[in-house]
């Protein structure tokens, strides 16, 4: 069975991390098909992505049986080869991607979710930045993305403590989107995906582009993308279909192009 369970439907790409028996613990065989699944996401037939975890977690991390094999690739290659590529994928690829968190995620597996556009978890999930239990620092952009969620002080307290956070409080501090009930959990993650990957594509991504820019640029650098990628997306066939549709007093049908 793949370490990586691809499903494609109404133009959303479905991923789902296959190695439940180590919840979903990260090895170099799953590390690397993901990337590869990513890459194939970026063809114009799939709008949207999910990523999400099968059986009790979402992703507990990294699966240290790996770590310490000395015949194993070793903590510089996995994270050189493994988790910054993984990143990098998603915040570059030009849609949207949804992040349905079932159960624990801990350690690489919590700022996997974290590097998501949208975060949705299951009310019984929980986030555990896990490094510190074991004598690491956080890695898989943790320390990049979660003082910018929740601020300096709050990042540093769950990094430093390794402290169980939930999905509810995961929620109220802005760290991801919102909570819902676990049996809706996949439900609502598809009905997301479904209603973006409706929407006008390439200004989806384009979106992508100015946060990612915002977390760097001064307001100068901001406004001159603003006005270059406000360009590309009046430029789109969706942007004149959104129009047209606005004046005609219809629904309109965007094709992603």
């Amino acid at each position: 069975m793949s370490s990586i369970l691809v499903e494609i439907k109404d133009q959303v790409a479905t991923l789902t991390l296959n190695r439940p028996e180590k919840f979903n613990a990260f090895n170099r065989e799953m590390a690397l098909l993901l990337q590869q699944e990513l890459d194939a996401c970026r063809q114009n037939e799939i709008r949207a992505v999910v990523i999400t975890g099968n059986g009790k977690a979402f992703c507990a991390g990294q699966d240290l049986g790996e770590v310490v094999d000395p015949q194993g690739p070793g903590m510089a290659r996995i994270l050189k080869e493994h988790y910054n590529p993984i990143v990098t994928r998603i915040r570059e690829l030009g849609k949207p991607v949804i992040a349905a968190v079932n159960g624990v995620a801990a350690g690489a597996g919590a700022n996997l979710a974290l590097c998501a556009d949208i975060t949705i978890a299951g009310e019984s999930a929980n986030f555990i930045q896990a490094f510190s239990k074991i004598g690491l620092v956080p890695d898989t952009g943790g320390s990049f993305f979660l003082p910018r969620l929740i601020g300096m002080q709050r990042a540093a307290a769950l990094m430093m403590t390794g402290d169980k956070l939930s999905a509810a409080e995961a929620a109220s501090m802005g760290m991801i989107w919102k909570t819902v009930p676990d049996q809706e959990l996949l439900a609502q993650a598809m009905g997301l995906a479904k209603q973006l990957a409706t929407m006008p594509t390439t200004a989806l991504g384009l979106i992508k582009q100015q946060l990612n820019a915002s977390f760097t640029n001064t307001i100068e650098e901001q406004l001159q993308l603003e006005d270059r990628l406000q360009q590309q997306a009046a430029a789109t066939a969706d942007f004149h279909e959104g129009v047209q549709a606005f004046l005609e007093k219809r629904t309109a049908r965007f094709t992603g192009q």
